[in-house]
């Protein structure tokens, strides 16, 4: 019967997988839809930070470039992370995939009937940090819909405002980006694989 079981799983392997795979697309298509994420919208500057920026002197510019070429090269290492950590994710899967039935086949004994439990569970697992990426994605794009709050802008130069700016937009990537690295940990404390 587990010889029959083992041939049944290995047969379908793919059949497992993907069901396994569109499971967790269809729950990460609902939180997309449920969020509103499918509708862009603009995302437009402070007025402070506008009206700070059209006031700059050519050398008072000098330094507003200095902040905000080390703002970009923050936010394009950042984005450069996410975008690595989750072309990874999705290598992992597909990997996994490719080499399911190896431990599929361990289904056909006892003693090593654990290694295919596992396998599936590390698979599901898988699967689900999609949707921490996405809900992580949510989460920072209703921070990002609102401009960040700068406060009392009278009397700062247009270098403190941008940076303002730019280190609060930092800290939500920064936010982001470590909510990203870190769901795989988090999936694999909730399916108990630690």
């Amino acid at each position: 019967l587990r010889f029959v079981l083992a041939k049944a799983a290995i047969s379908y392997c793919m059949d497992i997988m993907l069901a396994m795979f569109s499971i967790a697309g269809g729950t990460i298509s609902t939180i997309l839809s449920s969020s509103g994420l499918t509708q862009t919208a603009a995302t437009t500057l402070p007025d402070a930070v506008i009206t700070a920026v059209q006031n700059v002197t050519f050398w008072e510019s000098i330094p507003l470039w200095i902040v905000t070429l080390l703002g970009s090269l923050f936010i394009w290492v950042l984005s450069l992370v996410m975008v690595l950590t989750v072309y990874g994710r999705f290598f992992k899967i597909f990997m996994a995939t490719a080499l399911a039935p190896i431990p599929l086949s361990s289904f056909a004994g006892e003693p090593s009937a654990n290694i295919g439990k596992s396998f599936l569970k590390s698979y599901a697992a898988l699967c689900l940090q999609g949707c921490v990426i996405v809900l992580a994605c949510v989460i920072f794009s209703a921070f990002a819909s609102e401009p960040p709050t700068l406060g009392n802008t009278d009397g700062l130069s247009a270098v403190n405002v941008v940076w303002m700016y730019v280190g609060e937009l930092l800290f939500n990537m920064l936010v982001l980006v470590g909510a990203i690295k870190t769901s795989d940990r988090l999936i694999r404390e909730l399916m108990g694989l630690n």
